[in-house]
């Protein structure tokens, strides 16, 4: 299959998971959406990111996230791992662990990578808006642990963005200032935002982050 890309939609599937069987998109249904996959069960990287995103459960929370984690093992490891991650992790799974051991998921998404290893996942994370499209895609590889402070990050700007005709720039955090995008133009821009901006170049009109 092509790879997918941001603005595809996201594939449908239904599935087993630690919180009982779902299709994809009725769970996902109106709501931002975080998919992301990990190599193996009882594995030690996968072990810390699923104990970081179930202790970043109010944070997605805040922001409307549901989030999904999925590998190729079955169900009854899955389960099994639960008490590993609690144990060393010091957090209990709060989040679906989808299982998906004929790889409908992984291949739908394009989560398998033969050059790397043509059985398990790489680090692949997708982030899907309440259109069902994708709105981010990430890939690390199985030996690097995800950054779950890059996506609440991406995550902000891609809700802010989706709401206001702007931009975020480099190392954009919540809060700070951000870009009026070229397609609005000065007299838009006036309207828009009322309390002025500061204009670097006539295309860099930086100006306080809408709320």
């Amino acid at each position: 299959m092509p790879a997918l890309l941001i603005g595809d939609e996201a594939p449908d599937f239904e599935v087993e998971t630690t919180d009982g069987p779902i299709r994809f998109h009725d769970v996902i249904d109106g709501s931002w959406a975080v998919l992301f996959s990990h190599p193996k069960d009882f594995t030690p990287v996968c072990t810390t990111e699923l104990g970081m995103t179930a202790k970043l459960k109010d944070e997605f929370a805040a922001r409307g996230v549901k989030v999904f984690g999925v590998s190729v093992d079955p169900i009854e490891d899955h389960r099994a791992w639960i008490g590993d991650i609690k144990d060393t992790q010091g957090v209990a799974l709060n989040f679906p662990l989808i299982a998906d051991p004929d790889r409908k998921v992984a291949t739908a998404y394009g989560m398998i990578h033969p050059n790397a290893n043509d059985t398990l996942t790489v680090r692949s994370l997708f982030v899907i808006g309440p259109d069902k499209k994708i709105k981010l895609k990430i890939e690390y590889p199985a030996s690097t642990g995800r950054n779950f402070d890059e996506v609440l990050r991406v995550i902000d700007s891609l809700q802010l963005t989706a709401k206001h005709q702007v931009a975020t720039p480099a190392n954009w955090k919540a809060g700070e200032d951000v870009i009026i995008v070229p397609a609005v133009s000065d007299e838009e821009a006036k309207e828009k935002f009322p309390g002025g901006w500061k204009t670097l170049k006539p295309y860099l009109r930086i100006v306080p982050a809408p709320k």
